[in-house]
């Protein structure tokens, strides 16, 4: 196994994807935003001061997915033609669970951008609600599915994608 953003010196380097075909590339991520209970059940029902926490936080994903290049230095410019950003509520452990959805048709993966998605989405619950609740925690960020390109399909088989 060799890391692919290292040049043959040793030095980063963007990875020349020219050469690789087109194919249909799909990533998705999850996240979860733990909180107090009462600050669950304000999001919930909608009663923060700055808005619906959620309908922010999925914009705010979307445009993280977007953006990615710009802010992940070797990662390419990606014309996605699907990104989507959901939420499950989970009232038992007093979570939101983020879950990005990115996909293309294009020479590289989409798993950045995946991240990127739901890592964003879950900061903005966080800046959304930190004025009632400051002991948040965004935790288990990860890829829970890709597919498409040379390495063909990856599903996470742990906590991430089934989020016991």
């Amino acid at each position: 196994m060799q890391l692919t953003h290292i040049d043959d010196h040793g030095q980063a380097a963007m990875v020349d994807v020219a050469d690789k075909a087109i194919t249909i590339r799909e990533a998705r991520a999850d996240a979860y935003v733990e909180m107090k209970p009462e600050t669950l059940q304000l999001v919930t029902q909608n009663q923060l001061k700055k808005g619906d926490v959620l309908a922010v936080a999925r914009i705010a994903g979307i445009q993280a997915a977007k953006k990615t290049a710009d802010l992940i230095p070797l990662c390419h410019p990606l014309a996605l033609s699907k990104v989507s950003v959901d939420f499950e509520i989970d009232v038992e452990h007093s979570r939101i669970w983020v879950l990005s959805y990115c996909k293309l048709a294009g020479q590289t993966g989409v798993e950045m951008e995946a991240l990127a998605a739901a890592s964003i989405a879950a900061l903005t619950i966080i800046d959304m609600c930190k004025a009632v609740d400051q002991d948040m925690v965004v935790a288990q960020l990860c890829v829970t599915h890709k597919s498409g390109g040379r390495r063909g399909t990856y599903q996470r088989a742990s906590k991430g994608d089934n989020h016991e």
